[in-house]
């Protein structure tokens, strides 16, 4: 036997061990045994800790694709959500940035006002102070190196209409350096 049909009977051995391991593992989960480790929450279990929460269909806005889901609101605060399994978009799954969005929202560390580093040290400040210094700060850069020395970057959180916008923008600014996060 050469040594290229040597690796190769070791790649078929391990991709079938690999299956039956697979197979073993879900045959479990379904069984007997399964019962013990894979456990269906009630409702009432799931609503122990949120008995007041109202139930809310919408849609995850961390990108354009729409994927529903249920929010759960309690007193004006987003406390737990469920993927909406009658979605015609989703259709019951979600991504994980998505199944992560509730965390991100009740974050302590998630920016919910305009901030400015002031003798090093980060300061609040309001929207117009922020969006004043912004775009002077702009206009400076493009006097002095030239609408090309900036460089505008798209999201996939944009609508078709708000990419459009985007567009003009830079072009009205006068340069056409726009590219979008997708390449990251």
């Amino acid at each position: 036997m050469s040594e290229a049909d040597n690796r190769r009977n070791a790649r078929r051995s391990f991709l079938k061990l690999s299956a039956l391991a697979s197979v073993a593992g879900v045959s479990s989960a379904f069984g007997n045994e399964g019962e013990r480790v894979i456990k269906k929450a009630s409702e009432a279990e799931l609503r122990e800790n949120f008995p007041d929460a109202k139930r809310v269909k919408t849609i995850c806005t961390h990108c354009s694709v729409g994927c529903g889901i249920i929010a759960e609101v309690q007193d004006g605060v987003w406390v737990r959500q469920e993927v909406a399994q009658d979605h015609p978009i989703s259709q019951g799954g979600h991504c994980c940035k998505g199944a992560d969005l509730i965390d991100r929202a009740r974050s302590e560390t998630r920016l919910r006002y305009p901030l400015e580093k002031v003798g090093g040290q980060w300061q609040r400040t309001n929207w117009d102070s922020a969006m004043d210094k912004v775009s002077k700060k702009l206009l400076e850069i493009r006097n002095e190196s030239g609408p090309d020395a900036v460089m505008w970057i798209g999201s996939a959180k944009l609508s078709n209409e708000q990419c459009y916008y985007l567009r003009k923008f830079s072009a009205f600014f006068g340069t056409n350096n726009l590219d979008h996060c997708n390449r990251v």
